[in-house]
């Protein structure tokens, strides 16, 4: 039986690793995604290391191929000087229909695979901290989507401007208009460069800060409740312990293999509670202790949990305001370079009637 592309990446295990690698990462499962606006793939990724940044020794997360663009695009700008692997080339035009091919999206996948494997054997790239969120936050995307749209369109409409230079050319009669329309067009990228500047500089620092502490909340979360674990485990051993003195003086020891040796039975009762008293006296200590430290920590957090989320409300409330505010100027900017053509075209018709009537 033929051993297909998905089988083979998933036999990928850590017994194939050198002794000295730390991070291993298996790309599988690609899933077609269909919305009202697109369609695309998404592909599991599972990571399994045992690296002391990491909260957790294995992840699984989804991610599509914008992802990895965004993945390669912050490492080339963090480390400039580096060799960032390629990632498998994004289809053309021609190309749009056979992209959700099986053999298409396997050749892919086994390109995604090797692309972060090569991140992950990495001596610099793999302590990336933007590495480390792609591969453990489940949520990350929801900060990029709109900046990738963006991206994209911008992408898109820089290949409309030359398009429509190089028509002019070879229109004698519409050589103008078609001018008009290329250098519209541009005044629009400079518009959405602009915006994704924004975007970059203000909303997406503020998202990616508020997933950072996203996750920093839940490593506190699990430090207080192994506080809580600890008082309550001490709790429970006092009331055995209170159990069993309570039953040792109910009992009587004169059949027990010390009375057959000679030893007297009320002393040994003596000598048995004193040892649970005292057993008892240390864990009331240590759970008078542990009561402080679980208070403390319940008042810590709830402290620091509402100084937290008045500063990211703040944040985040501006953050949103400055992109909805650049997405305004953005939206007059373009609205404005299209009134003024269109305006110019008119003026034009205008002319070219009155030389013919004339004529």
């Amino acid at each position: 039986m033929q051993t297909s592309p998905s089988s083979m990446i998933n036999q990928h295990t850590l017994d194939d690793e050198p002794d000295s690698k730390d991070i291993f990462v298996t790309v599988d499962d690609p899933a077609n995604h269909v919305t009202t606006l697109e369609t695309f793939v998404t592909y599991r990724i599972i990571t399994k290391t045992t690296r002391s940044e990491f909260d957790s020794c294995e992840y699984e997360v989804r991610r599509r191929y914008q992802d990895f663009l965004w993945l390669k695009d912050k490492l080339e700008e963090a480390h400039a000087t580096l060799i960032v692997p390629p990632l498998p080339e994004k289809f053309v035009m021609r190309g749009m229909v056979e992209r959700f091919n099986e053999d298409f999206v396997a050749t892919r996948q086994k390109a995604l695979h090797k692309f972060l494997n090569r991140i992950a054997d990495h001596p610099t790239l793999s302590f990336n901290e933007n590495f480390k969120i792609f591969l453990t936050v489940q949520k990350e995307r929801i900060n990029y989507i709109f900046f990738f749209a963006y991206k994209e369109h911008l992408t898109e409409m820089k290949e409309y401007g030359p398009i429509y230079t190089v028509w002019s050319e070879s229109e004698q009669d519409l050589a103008e208009p078609l001018k008009g329309v290329a250098s519209s067009i541009e005044n629009c990228c400079k518009a959405i460069e602009g915006l994704t500047i924004g975007l970059s500089e203000d909303l997406l620092p503020a998202l990616h800060e508020y997933v950072l502490c996203a996750e920093t909340l839940k490593s506190v979360l699990k430090r207080r409740d192994l506080i809580q674990a600890d008082y309550e485990s001490q709790v429970d051993a006092l009331t055995n312990k209170k159990a069993d003195r309570e039953m040792l003086e109910h009992s009587d020891l004169s059949f027990t293999i010390g009375a057959f040796l000679g030893k007297n039975a009320e002393e040994m009762k003596l000598q048995k509670q004193q040892k649970i008293d005292r057993e008892i006296e240390e864990l009331q200590a240590d759970i008078g202790h542990l009561e402080d430290k679980v208070e403390c920590a319940n008042s810590d957090l709830k402290a620091d949990w509402e100084r937290w989320s008045i500063n990211m409300r703040n944040d985040l409330q501006s953050a949103f305001r400055n992109a909805a505010e650049n997405n305004i100027l953005y939206f007059e900017r373009c609205l404005a370079t299209w009134e003024s053509f269109l305006a110019s075209q008119q003026i034009e018709t205008k002319v070219d009637k009155n030389v013919k009537e004339s004529a």
